[in-house]
C-alpha cells in the first residue's frame, strides 16, 4: 500500500483529519513554491453526513471527486470561494476533509502579494488560503495529492500539543449533523480560523516542539 493510500484510509475520517494537522501543504505555483502548516480542518463523513456533499449518496459531477481514491483533490466554490478537499476512504466511499487554516511558511511575500493581507488574515480561512496560494480555479480538481504541484508531506512535520473539536463552521443546517464535532484545529494558532487574540499562544503557536521566538 503506498503512503497516500495508507494515510487517508484505513482508520476514521475523524482520526485521519486530525491526524493531517501539522502536516505541511504546499503549492508549486506559477510564481513559485507556498507553503503552510495545516492548523484546522473538518471532516465530512459522506452518505450519512447531513452536512456533507455526498450526503444520501448524492453523486454529480460537481462531487466526483469525493468518489475517488483516497488523496484525490476536490476543489469546490462557496461563496464565491474556492475551497480545497482532500477525499478519504476507499474508492466510491465519499468521504472527506475541508482544509480551513494554514500556518504560513515558504512564500509568504507571494501569499500576501496575491491576498493583499498580512498577518493571521492571510490564511486563516479555506477560502483566504486558497486566494493566498492563487488558486482561483478547478483545474487541480480530481488530480492526487503530491502528483501534481499541490502536494502534503505525510512524513514529517510538526506536532500539535493540543487539538480542540469543534462544531463546524457555516455547514448546511439539515439533520442531525449540523453541530456534530467534526471541526479541529491545533489550540492556540493564530492561524486558526475565528481564533480570538486571548486565545492566541504567542510563545508557541500551540505546537509542542521547537517554540517560537518572541
Amino acid at each position: 500500500m503506498d503512503t497516500i493510500t495508507a494515510f487517508f484510509s484505513g482508520k476514521p475520517t475523524e482520526q485521519i483529519t486530525q491526524n493531517v494537522l501539522g502536516k505541511l501543504l504546499s503549492y508549486q505555483s506559477p510564481s513559485g513554491l507556498v507553503s503552510g502548516y495545516i492548523v484546522e480542518a473538518e471532516a465530512y463523513l459522506g452518505a450519512r453526513d447531513s452536512a456533507a456533499h455526498a450526503y444520501q449518496g448524492r453523486r454529480t459531477a460537481a462531487n466526483e471527486a469525493l468518489y475517488g481514491a483516497p488523496g484525490t483533490i476536490y476543489i469546490y466554490t462557496l461563496h464565491g470561494q474556492y475551497m480545497f478537499d482532500i477525499a478519504v476512504q476507499p474508492k466510491d466511499e465519499p468521504q472527506g476533509i475541508l482544509v480551513r487554516g494554514l500556518e504560513p511558511v515558504e512564500g509568504i511575500d507571494i501569499m500576501t502579494k496575491n491576498r493583499g493581507k498580512t498577518g493571521s488574515e492571510l490564511t486563516n480561512g479555506p477560502g483566504k488560503l486558497m486566494s493566498a496560494f492563487g488558486i482561483h480555479d478547478k483545474q487541480w480538481n480530481l488530480t492526487m495529492i503530491n502528483a501534481g504541484p499541490i502536494k502534503i508531506d505525510l512524513t514529517t512535520g510538526r506536532q500539535p500539543r493540543q487539538i480542540v473539536s469543534s462544531a463546524r463552521v457555516g455547514v448546511s443546517r439539515r439533520g442531525d449533523a449540523t453541530d456534530a464535532p467534526y471541526r479541529y484545529y491545533v489550540k492556540g494558532n493564530p492561524y486558526v480560523s475565528g481564533m480570538k487574540k486571548r486565545d492566541v499562544d504567542l510563545k508557541t503557536h500551540g505546537w509542542a516542539d521547537e517554540p517560537f521566538d518572541n
